[in-house]
């Protein structure tokens, strides 16, 4: 593969991060982390009028027509300027699944609203009542001429604010995904903040209507097969978003040492400092090359799963170790929560646990090379 951006994919990544760096001061970024739908409204729209919120939205429906490497970028930059806002929970659990499975009328319902701005959406990928990677125990049933969803979801990003739910539900013909108001009767979200000040919430189903309409792509698509599908997008994007975060707080500390003096000289000076920076600056450089290549892979529908698992496993691994030497050469400036390195500190770990952790991620992939050997995860 060639690593080089295109023109137009570096001029996304310039647009982007013009926009998040004016936008994204530090007063901004602590007033949207406190909003009940920690998103600056104003960011989000200025996004959208340069129409990146649609980067991977076909032109018919008012985006780009671009593609899942495009969107990788948008989301790198994202991560360097720490941006609080649904970008997993709409501009991939939600916006990629629609564009790829909708139906078409699903397709005119959403996609022009969230490249435009004025609708945001979120998934409930995480059944509270199955174990990951096997069917959701939520359940869907046939009542009186339309649909009816009992289940529970928990860790669901975005969707105080959204405006449809994705929905994985079982009945006797396998799995579906449903478009549900998040404020429909029966739907209870209780809100639960985490270190980032990201609300994940619990979603209650209980007896919630649809109509026939509201099942992804119709009758005949299999749920599972888009979970699948949706699954591997979910583990690039996040390594994305973290290879943005440890790219700031890399830069960041080495402006830091440069300027902090001990001892009558700056403290990037020392050996021991200029070790640990560079051990960081490789976790990043093997970061990046992953998750570009995984990126890659996906955007031109080559077998993938592997090269997501190793991209999942750097941003774990690296962007944890790139996270601690951050925090660490900040001294005790780095616990000060009006500096800024604190942020990178808590997405990172954030984003970590997000994509499985490296020990799980390596398990899995351990496991898989002793059963298959060189190749793609089966």
């Amino acid at each position: 593969m060639n690593f080089a951006f295109t023109e137009e994919q570096q001029a996304i990544r310039t647009l982007a991060g013009e926009i998040l760096a004016a936008e994204m001061t530090a007063e901004r970024l602590a007033a949207a982390e406190r909003e009940p739908d920690w998103c600056d409204a104003s960011l989000w729209q200025k996004l959208a009028e340069a129409n990146l919120l649609g980067v991977s939205i076909p032109e018919r429906f008012g985006g780009m027509g671009m593609g899942f490497l495009e969107l990788c970028v948008l989301l790198h930059e994202v991560g360097r300027s720490v941006a609080p806002g649904p970008w997993l929970a709409t501009l991939v659990h939600g916006a990629l699944p629609l564009v790829e499975f909708g139906s078409e009328e699903q397709r005119r319902a959403w996609l022009p609203r969230v490249a435009a701005g004025t609708a945001k959406l979120a998934a409930a990928l995480l059944d509270a009542g199955s174990a990951e990677g096997t069917p959701p125990a939520t359940r869907v049933r046939d009542e009186a001429g339309g649909l009816v969803l009992d289940g529970a979801k928990r860790a669901v990003s975005g969707v105080g604010g959204a405006e449809v739910l994705l929905v994985p539900a079982c009945d006797e013909h396998g799995v579906g995904i449903y478009l549900v108001n998040p404020r429909a009767a029966g739907v209870a979200l209780t809100a639960n903040v985490t270190s980032t000040g990201e609300p994940l919430f619990d979603v209650s189903l209980s007896g919630v209507r649809v109509t026939e309409g509201a099942r992804l792509g119709g009758t005949t698509t299999d749920g599972a097969a888009v979970l699948r599908w949706l699954a591997l997008r979910a583990l690039t994007a996040i390594a994305a978003l973290q290879a943005g975060v440890s790219d700031s707080a890399l830069r960041i500390t080495a402006g830091y040492v440069k300027e902090r003096v001990q001892f009558g000289v700056p403290i990037g000076s020392f050996q021991a400092v200029q070790h640990r920076e560079a051990d960081a600056f490789i976790d990043l450089e093997a970061m990046r090359w992953t998750l570009w290549q995984a990126a890659w892979r996906v955007a031109e529908g080559l077998p993938a799963e592997r090269a997501a698992a190793v991209a999942t496993f750097w941003a774990a691994e690296g962007g944890s170790r790139i996270a601690n030497a951050s925090l660490h050469l900040h001294g005790g400036l780095g616990s000060d929560v009006d500096y800024p390195i604190h942020r990178h500190f808590l997405w990172s770990k954030a984003l970590e646990l997000h994509g499985g952790g490296a020990s799980a991620t390596q398990a899995k992939l351990g496991a898989d090379l002793a059963r298959t050997g060189p190749g793609e995860i089966r």
